[in-house]
């Protein structure tokens, strides 16, 4: 499966650092807002399936 590999190379890169599921994050739908020191970024799912974090 696709994301298993892709999981299995981002635990390679970082041990250290989280992983998170983007799937989880926009569970409601194809966007996500995210709060980082007061400024509000959207995450968002395109047709193609790429996401693109925008202010």
């Amino acid at each position: 499966m696709k994301i298993d590999k892709a999981i299995e190379a981002a635990e390679r890169i970082s041990e250290s650092s989280p992983l998170y599921d983007a799937r989880e994050l926009l569970k409601c739908g194809d966007t996500a807002r995210i709060i980082l020191n007061d400024q509000v970024y959207t995450l968002r799912l395109t047709r193609s399936g790429k996401l693109i974090l925008t202010k």
